[in-house]
């Protein structure tokens, strides 16, 4: 029964731990894409012809967005937001999900000379706004390329132009807080780039596993000077992240079958007890330690075969109930869900068995051995 019960809970809260993980990486997925190729150094690098046609014959590309990020400073008024400023093309919301999470609005991003402009939900709180309605315009600043900062007046070394809000996106607090988002154009005229020259491109691919091969493909078209990521690079720490957490959360919740290996090794420690006169009878007969052994072992075994299986069979049934009912509510009103996600991965199943056969394995050997090296003493 504890061998079931460990198993059990090390299943459902690994599998827990995979939906959160799931959700997450979905969220992460809504803004970042598939691929990125970027300047290896510098914050800008030169896109030719050539090269975009390379990568739009690719086939395993599915569309691509040029893009340009900037810090910029957002006035409204009294209030001051520092932002990521991201210019985006036409294409961008083909090729990312933040279109599809407005909460406000539209996704109107203007042009060169009338830009629009789309905020997080946190830059429009502090900016104390609201994006649809707003008549006012917003006042944005922008580092101007190759002048440096005059201490004594900051704001020469700053362009300046009037933007409207056109509406609000909501993804994860990483984004809202931190980003907005116009079209390409008007930001490569504030910072005064040459046609050519944009921040990357992003790119959306056919199939998202498919993405290492895409980025050779890449990376001989581009060459040394830029920087080819995958979605999983882009985000490395994020991931490291949720990696180490799942194996800490793996290592502190085997201490759970480690009890029960005690319960265990009790059970078969009365069990020898109890057949110490069958052992002495077999060794009498000729039966050697190892085969005295071998019995014991296959006793513990079996426990572990039948709770390992059982708490499977448990975990399998509340996490399924979870999924269909929703039974385990998350408290408060700020998730994006209400309930604790769940995913039942093949490879937790085979993680948390060979665990669970291990530690049976370990404590079954210490009174599997006990009883193979007992005297033969028939008479008491």
């Amino acid at each position: 029964m504890a061998i079931a019960v460990g198993t059990a809970s090390l299943i459902i809260l690994l599998s827990v731990f995979n939906g959160f993980e799931d959700l997450v990486k979905s969220l992460y997925a809504d803004f970042y894409t598939d691929l990125k190729v970027s300047a290896a150094k510098g914050n800008s690098i030169v896109f030719s012809k050539d090269q975009l046609k390379k990568v739009k014959n690719i086939g395993e590309v599915k569309n691509y967005s040029l893009v340009i990020e900037e810090k910029a400073l957002l006035q409204n008024g009294e209030p001051l937001s520092l932002v990521y400023l991201k210019g985006v093309d036409t294409e961008y919301a083909h090729v990312t999900g933040v279109s599809k999470k407005l909460i406000k609005g539209n996704f109107n991003l203007g042009t060169a000379d009338k830009p629009a402009i789309v905020l997080g939900s946190g830059i429009e709180s502090a900016l104390e706004i609201q994006s649809d309605r707003s008549i006012v315009p917003l006042t944005i600043f922008l580092p101007k390329r190759g002048v440096n900062l005059n201490a004594s007046d900051p704001m020469q070394s700053l362009s300046s132009d009037n933007i409207n809000t056109s509406g609000t996106f909501a993804i994860q607090q990483d984004f809202d807080n931190k980003y907005v988002i116009t079209n390409v154009g008007f930001v490569k005229r504030m910072l005064n780039l040459p046609k050519d020259e944009y921040g990357g491109i992003e790119i959306m691919l056919l199939d998202a596993t498919s993405d290492q091969l895409v980025k050779k493909k890449l990376e001989n078209i581009f060459g040394p000077d830029y920087l080819v990521q995958t979605r999983y690079e882009q985000n490395r720490s994020l991931y490291s992240v949720m990696r180490v957490e799942k194996w800490a959360i793996y290592i502190m919740l085997s201490l759970i079958l480690v009890v029960a290996a005690f319960t265990m090794i009790g059970a078969l420690t009365m069990l020898v007890l109890e057949k110490q006169k069958d052992i002495q009878v077999l060794k009498a007969l000729g039966t050697d330690d190892n085969l005295i052994l071998k019995i014991f072992l296959s006793e513990g075994i079996l426990l572990a075969t039948v709770g390992g299986l059982s708490g499977v069979i448990l975990a399998i049934i509340i996490c399924k109930l979870q999924v269909t009912y929703k039974l385990v509510k998350l408290q408060g009103s700020s998730f994006l869900i209400d309930y604790y996600p769940v995913k039942l991965v093949a490879a937790d199943f085979l993680l948390v068995l060979s665990t669970v056969f291990l530690v049976a394995w370990v404590a079954s050997w210490i009174p599997a051995r006990k009883a193979g090296r007992q005297a033969i003493e028939l008479r008491s």
